[in-house]
């Protein structure tokens, strides 16, 4: 039983309230990382733990964000977006709600973990609702203004953290998290159209072990995906371990570690602005290549800066702000390019990314963390030379792949 999917013309007074909304609930969970990192210093501190558990925070998030990736995608295709979409939104205020009572450090991390779940929604559900309902242009100028207004979070989120630990415990975060969400919900529940093309269809292990097995044996969406998960790895990896590397390495202040963020967050906003508006006058393959430039040369920067002065921060910081962006104006294509090299329905391939990107973050950052100690922010920024250059690696195949295979329907 196959239902068609809504267009951005059916969705009426609702096509601008369901985005927004699910960027609201997208920037909740954001800044649910963002905000807490600088914070992490005082968590470790009132449970009486050591340093080492900050980037771990991030790390039991993005771990929790790649825990149900496979489920739900599948489900939402087979039982509805909308309904699936609306449990991860309130699953994720209850958890905000829940970290308040923890009582050690290995709670908290516990919880964190359960609150990275609610990220599973927004890619494997909420993101596939998106791309179903609009035509390929204008989902990638959605999309790429959706994530400007979501990387407020890291762009906003150090500074608000450093702020309010100053004046009001950690818990208070989580309360501001929960009432985020709770606006999201009920604006998704008021706007959110169902979109999932296979409603009613039986579904069973056997059905999603076949459904999986053809998405990942595409060679072509595996280089995407993967390229997908290594661009973003340095900038995660930064996130995590950057209150160590500035407040606790080089003995700033949280306020100015807040404001070492805004180079970097404001270029990956720019570089999304400058692709909203290339869009429709080059090709999407273009505008990743157009973004690979910047990219390479911002890591070869801040690995090059750091090798040569442990503390180097400023050069590294604009380095990374190169970066970040080059990602503003190459990673929305690429999403879509790689969402739409599969023919399987876009809750299981959206579903399959996520997985895949998460486990390059979760995996990835941990390193990074391995990197620095042992090297300083000079082997840390090579580690994320490193990772560009596999993106770089990925998304050459993926790109000489599609040239070849591509399908008139995929054309960018």
């Amino acid at each position: 039983m196959h239902n068609s999917p809504n267009t951005a013309s059916l969705l009426g007074r609702r096509a601008l309230l369901f985005p927004l909304c699910l960027v609201l609930f997208e920037f909740a969970t954001y800044i649910g990382n963002d905000m807490i990192q600088p914070g992490m210093l005082s968590v470790v501190a009132g449970f009486n733990a050591g340093e080492e558990w900050v980037p771990t925070s991030m790390t039991a998030y993005l771990a929790g964000g790649m825990f149900l990736q496979w489920l739900l995608g599948p489900l939402s295709d087979r039982r509805g977006r909308r309904p699936v979409m609306l449990a991860g939104v309130g699953f994720f205020i209850i958890t905000c709600l829940a970290i308040l009572f923890v009582q050690s450090i290995e709670q908290f991390m516990v919880m964190r973990f359960l609150q990275g779940i609610s990220l599973c929604f927004i890619g494997a559900v909420g993101y596939a609702a998106i791309q179903e309902s609009f035509e390929e242009s204008v989902c990638i100028k959605i999309t790429a203004m959706m994530a400007n207004v979501a990387l407020i979070a890291p762009l906003l989120g150090p500074l608000a953290g450093a702020a309010l630990v100053q004046f009001a415990p950690w818990e208070t975060m989580f309360v501001l998290f929960a009432v985020l969400a709770a606006i999201a919900f009920w604006g998704l529940w008021k706007s959110m159209p169902e979109t999932a093309s296979r409603l009613g269809e039986a579904f069973s292990m056997k059905s999603l072990w076949n459904d999986y097995k053809e998405v990942l044996g595409n060679r072509q969406f595996l280089c995407g995906a993967l390229a997908i998960g290594f661009a973003s790895l340095p900038l995660l990896a930064w996130i995590a371990q950057s209150p160590v590397i500035l407040i606790s390495g080089e003995g700033l202040p949280p306020f100015e570690y807040g404001l070492l963020q805004v180079p970097i967050f404001g270029a990956l906003i720019v570089g999304n602005v400058t692709l909203a508006k290339l869009t429709g006058k080059r090709s999407v393959e273009q505008l990743i290549k157009l973004g690979a430039g910047p990219m390479i040369i911002g890591l070869i920067i801040a690995a090059a800066a750091t090798l040569l002065s442990g503390h180097a921060y400023l050069w590294m910081t604009a380095g990374l702000s190169f970066y970040a962006f080059g990602i503003g104006v190459a990673n929305a294509g690429l999403y879509r390019l790689t969402l739409f090299s599969s023919s399987m329905s876009k809750g299981t391939v959206s579903a399959a990314m996520g997985m895949i990107s998460m486990m390059v973050f979760t995996l990835g950052i941990e390193l990074a963390k391995v990197a620095y100690v042992g090297g300083g922010s000079g082997l840390f920024n090579l580690f994320n030379l490193i990772s560009g250059l596999c993106w770089l690696a990925l998304v050459a195949v993926f790109i000489r792949r599609r040239q070849v295979f591509v399908a008139p329907n995929n054309a960018a």
